[in-house]
């Protein structure tokens, strides 16, 4: 008897973004991951503290949850890091931009 239940198990081709940026605050690095799983949500990946969160739109606006999800030291740093993602993390996945487009 297995003493784990798979809950899935996929397997996807999927597009994977660099995007960085630097402020007065630091240089951030990010991966952003976009795939069908999890309702369409990216996954961000910050690629110095290996850190990550599937992020929508809305989270993205949440700055207490980008403070904590990214161990940000401040809440400015959470507002640098919310408007740049909230540029370059697209409102709907990949696969729904380009089935729309």
């Amino acid at each position: 008897m297995s003493l784990h239940e798979r809950l899935y198990d996929e397997t996807e081709r999927v597009q994977v973004r660099f995007v960085g940026f630097v402020s007065g605050n630091g240089r951030y690095d990010f991966g952003i991951v976009y795939t069908r799983m999890f309702f369409g949500k990216p996954l961000v990946v910050c690629l110095q503290t290996g850190r990550s969160s599937l992020l929508s739109q809305d989270d993205i606006d949440n700055l207490d949850h980008i403070q904590r999800v990214y161990c940000l030291k401040s809440r400015n740093e959470a507002e640098e890091v919310s408007n740049f993602l909230h540029h370059n993390v697209p409102h709907l996945s990949m696969e729904a931009e380009a089935e729309s487009g």
